[in-house]
């Protein structure tokens, strides 16, 4: 079981690392606040801008990671908490340690609010995948020719005195259509 779910996390973060683009359009910034009390709509835009900037910030570190470069994983680690970080660590390390390499971007096609708490914001991200591929040690392909050109992704970002950290990458069913 810990090795299924070993390879279903490093497939997640092997689809975050290939998934993530560096032409993603610059977050909205965070609305400015009003002297009336804001009302739960304000509430739920803020939430959302919140994430937004914490999963684009994530975006880009891991556009930065170099398998090769320890020194470039810690950018992603400093914005992942609990689980999410703990496996991060272990599947960088091991892509690291076979060697592998990424060539290729991907793109946010797009970002929306799918929920929101006080504590967490899930976003429904659709990634344009179709350039991405990782290579092996000796140059192989190590990405599916059955992988969609486009993964739908729910990120789960638990939010902690306005920041946030990413809690969870999953695949997901349901929401808007890519």
């Amino acid at each position: 079981m810990f090795v299924r779910r070993r390879h279903a996390v490093a497939a997640v973060l092997a689809v975050a690392l290939l998934t993530t683009g560096c032409g993603s359009p610059a977050s909205s910034p965070t609305p400015e606040p009003t002297a009336t009390a804001p009302s739960p709509t304000d509430s739920d835009t803020a939430a959302f801008a919140a994430a937004e900037a914490t999963y684009r910030a994530y975006v880009d570190a891991l556009n930065a990671v170099d398998l090769s470069d320890p020194t470039t994983f810690e950018p992603v680690y400093a914005l992942t908490t609990g689980e999410m970080r703990d496996e991060t660590t272990a599947t960088f390390s091991e892509m690291r340690d076979q060697g592998w390499r990424v060539e290729g971007e991907s793109t946010v096609r797009s970002l929306s609010l799918s929920g929101a708490t006080p504590e967490t914001v899930e976003l429904s991200v659709c990634l344009d995948v179709h350039e991405v591929l990782v290579r092996d040690s000796a140059g192989s392909p190590v990405t599916s020719n059955e992988r969609s050109p486009v993964q739908t992704l729910t990120i789960t970002v638990a939010l902690d005195s306005g920041r946030g950290l990413i809690h969870r990458i999953a695949p997901r069913d349901n929401g808007p259509a890519c």
